[in-house]
């Protein structure tokens, strides 16, 4: 259950149970759905990052990254798919710059 008063490492386990439940589902290798999910569990999707599904020429990306950053200075960060294996979640400083990935993201406009 989400702890909203808590830290990042307080939510860890819910962010590891929503990413290995989506990633053993049929949806595993859309962002959106980790999204959808990490929402439905009570994180707030304002805070959210994530990479586009594809890459620059089309192809399904080899891995998927999405992030939470939680109270300004930490951030739960997920990494999926085909290049990964299992699921990787871990908590991370936040960027200096703000946000959490490195990188160009999708924007979460749903």
């Amino acid at each position: 259950m989400l702890v909203p008063d808590g830290s990042a490492a307080d939510n860890l386990p819910v962010f590891v149970f929503v990413t290995e439940s989506v990633w053993a589902s049929p949806d595993n290798a859309s962002g959106r759905a980790y999204i959808d999910a990490l929402v439905a569990a009570g994180f707030d999707k304002a805070a959210m990052q994530v990479t586009n599904d594809r890459s620059t020429v089309g192809n399904p990306a080899e891995s998927l990254q999405f992030s939470i950053q939680w109270g300004g200075e930490e951030c739960l960060v997920g990494q999926v798919g085909p290049a990964t294996g299992t699921p990787v979640a871990v908590v991370v400083p936040a960027l200096a710059e703000g946000g959490c990935l490195i990188g160009q993201t999708r924007t979460i406009d749903w």
